[in-house]
Order: C-alpha cells, then structure tokens, then sequence
C-alpha cells in the first residue's frame, strides 16, 4: 500500500492551452510525467466563483460545462504534476485529499509497493 493524494483539478470542457483542450493537455502531461493513470469525467451541471449555473442539457451550451480530472499520486509525482501548471502559468482551481492505494490482487506487473494489505 502507498501513502499519497488524490487530486482534482477542475477545469472549462472548452478550456485551451497551447492549442489544446485543458483536460487533454493535462491528461498527456501527466503521463509524460510517470504519472500511473488519470481520468477526465464532464460534469452535467455546477456553478463556480462567479455562482453562474452551467448544464450540459442544452446544446447551446456545449463547452461550458465543467471537466473534472483525477489522478492519485505519490508526494513525488504531486510535486512534478504541481511544479508543470505553475510553470505552464495554468489558472486551475484544485482539491487534495490524502489516500492510500494499492492494488488487490496484483499481477507481475504491479509495481510491489502497490501490492495491498487492507
């Protein structure tokens, strides 16, 4: 089992940089950085800052709704992952939240640290 963080960034589904969407950017970033796996869910709904409520009900809309992407991480990999947007001057509302992960049942190719004892 591994000690680490659960991060959740928060970003606009029609949110670029370098030319690419936020989310994707992000996504391939990450895992050119090592980073084990992430995902990317579009919400249906949600309000942020300025209170606006966003629904992915009408087509009218699209691309406003939020994306919120996922990964769990070791302190190592937090740190290059955080290190990348505030270098990339990427403005991304976050949240942490401490986890333990592994995996049940590992095969040979599970790294030995993510085998799980629960």
């Amino acid at each position: 089992m591994v000690e680490g963080e659960f991060l959740r960034f928060y970003v606009l589904e029609k949110q670029s940089h370098q030319g690419v969407l936020l989310w994707e950017w992000m996504l391939d970033n990450a895992n050119k950085l090592g980073i084990r796996g992430g995902s990317a869910f579009r919400t249906i709904g949600g309000f942020g800052r300025r209170h606006d409520l966003h629904e992915s009900r009408f087509f009218d809309l699209a691309g406003h709704t939020g994306v919120e992407l996922e990964f769990i991480v070791t302190a190592d990999e937090k740190k290059r992952l955080i290190a990348l947007i505030e270098r990339e001057k990427i403005r991304v509302f976050y949240a942490r939240i401490p986890a333990h992960f592994g995996v049940i049942n590992a095969d040979a190719d599970d790294p030995r640290e993510l085998t799980a004892t629960v």
